[in-house]
């Protein structure tokens, strides 16, 4: 039994001139993006310091609510992916199950939290117990029955056969914190300057704004190479490509595709793109009763011209999508992605009832067939596909409405009368598609914001999440993601590669598909 979970874990993560700043931009470079503030950053004490812009804001470091708290080195987790993709020792040295329900867990000795308590497989166990209480997705994503702590051994003992519980233990929701820093200081403070055993750690932290980060000089893995770090949020896509012109940010994520031919002109900056783990889709909100009629979800998946988007939108920068998961994953679908027919979309659309209204609209019982799409700005490709999804619907007489969120979580959470939304994220971030498929497709799943309820999907995700053979979990995932596409849950619409800005002065980095692990130890300048 261990050597069979062993080998899952093992093989399935192998498949696996600037006029106008923003006003917290202090100043601009020259005409040739020459990086003064940056290449100043050193003298001040002698410091070393980098800046770092990232495209989502989060009013909370809470490290079981957050990915940013792991991204910016300030959390570690158990387990995490090498370079390969592949599931690799981290606060845990090793694991085995010891049946299909028991897990021993070793956890590293010689580790301290930042505020120097030692990290034994208490401590681990009691930030687990946390996260379960503060996170609904930690807690499903365990399915935790009971643990057990003695010196540096953890046992977990799970409520279901949980053969990927080591590939979930990667989640950044994951991370491991000290409990004991947070009684002292209090749930709302520690939330704003968590305590972690990562490289950095939190001197202030502005809300949706920046944290700024200081080496722990007590690093178990080696003093880290920068004594600080500005780690910024911003969502305005412009501003972020800006900031890296004019030297105010050494590393930007999500750079415009339009923005990337520009950069690489300044022979000081360059631009880091790389196919990831990533899709970019349609969410359909199926309470709605328009969009519960399949044949309208058909009919606008039938309307995305994915060739387009991912040539004049994406600039060549990401692929067509063929379903949930990269046809360069094993359960990724091999075939061609759909392509755009507007002529079969209208006649779907006059299956289900509607008809040409004099207008050139379409209409069914008298109501015209007028849809809202939100969409947001944090990731730029977004607004305009949504933009090219409404200019090709109106071309057949369907009405889309656009709207833009700050937020797209929070606007589906709060909001019930949208129709679509422009969606985006990590699905296959641990090399497994068992992760998206529970998240985005089972009752109560952290994705599962449109409140699917397929009960054929439901049935092939308890099976899978009980599979331990590499074979059988690549055909039930296919299985799942084959009746997705069947039912037009969602539409899948390109694969994006990860854009990232990069000033030349950075040293010893470079951006990973899964997008974890941004602020390091190694990270350097020169």
């Amino acid at each position: 039994m261990k050597n069979k979970i062993h080998q899952v874990s093992k093989w399935l993560m192998i498949f696996v001139a600037i006029t106008l700043c923003s006003a917290w931009l202090t100043a601009c470079g020259d005409s040739n993006g020459s990086s003064k503030a940056a290449d100043t950053k050193n003298d001040q004490a002698g410091l070393k310091s980098v800046t770092i812009i990232r495209n989502f804001k989060t009013a909370s470091l809470d490290p079981h609510n957050s990915w940013e708290t792991l991204r910016a080195g300030i959390t570690e987790t158990l387990v995490r992916l090498n370079d390969k993709l592949e599931l690799a020792p981290w606060l845990a040295t090793q694991w085995e199950a010891e049946d299909a329900n028991t897990w021993h867990f070793t956890i590293r000795d010689g580790v301290s939290f930042q505020d120097g308590t030692k990290l034994d497989a208490a401590a681990v166990k009691a930030s687990f117990e946390r996260g379960i209480a503060a996170s609904g997705v930690l807690k499903s994503a365990l399915n935790i029955s009971e643990m057990h702590a003695e010196g540096q051994q953890l046992t977990i003992v799970t409520k279901e056969p949980h053969p990927s519980l080591p590939s979930e233990l990667v989640n950044p929701y994951a991370s491991i914190i000290s409990t004991a820093a947070e009684k002292q200081m209090g749930t709302e403070a520690f939330n704003q300057a968590p305590v972690g055993t990562g490289p950095y750690k939190v001197i202030t932290f502005t809300p949706n704004l920046e944290a700024e980060l200081e080496a722990n000089s007590a690093y178990w893995d080696g003093k880290p190479k920068l004594d600080r770090i500005l780690y910024k949020f911003n969502e305005d896509s412009n501003v972020r490509a800006l900031a890296l012109q004019s030297g105010e940010a050494d590393i930007v994520y999500s750079i415009p595709a339009e923005s990337v031919a520009t950069i690489e002109q300044n022979d000081k900056l360059h631009v880091e793109s790389i196919a990831g783990l990533r899709a970019h889709y349609l969410l359909y909100n199926e309470q709605k009763k328009v969009m519960a009629d399949r044949k309208v979800r058909q009919a606008l998946d039938l309307l995305l011209d994915r060739d387009s988007i991912a040539r004049d939108v994406m600039l060549g920068h990401g692929t067509p999508a063929t379903g949930p998961f990269n046809a360069n994953l094993p359960f990724g679908f091999q075939d061609d992605a759909p392509a755009a027919n507007a002529e079969e979309a209208l006649k779907l659309l006059e299956e289900a009832g509607f008809r040409k209204h004099a207008s050139g609209g379409l209409e069914k019982d008298g109501k015209p067939l007028a849809l809202t799409l939100a969409t947001y700005g944090a990731r730029p490709e977004l607004p305009l596909i949504a933009q090219l999804l409404q200019s090709n619907a109106a071309k057949i007489g369907v009405e889309i409405k656009l709207i833009t969120v700050e937020n797209a979580d929070t606007y589906i959470r709060e909001n019930k009368d949208w129709d679509i939304v422009t969606y985006s994220n990590l699905t296959a971030p641990r090399g497994d598609g068992g992760y998206f498929l529970n998240s985005a497709f089972m009752p109560g799943g952290a994705l599962n914001g449109t409140e699917v309820n397929d009960q054929a999907i439901a049935e092939v995700v308890h099976k899978l999440n009980a599979a331990t053979d590499v074979a059988e979990r690549v055909q039930l995932t296919k299985e799942a993601a084959a009746r997705v596409l069947e039912q037009v849950h969602h539409s899948y619409v390109v694969y994006p590669n990860l854009i990232v800005g990069v000033n030349d002065r950075i040293a010893d980095w470079k951006p990973g598909a899964e997008e974890y692990y941004i602020v390091t130890a190694a990270m350097d300048v020169s």
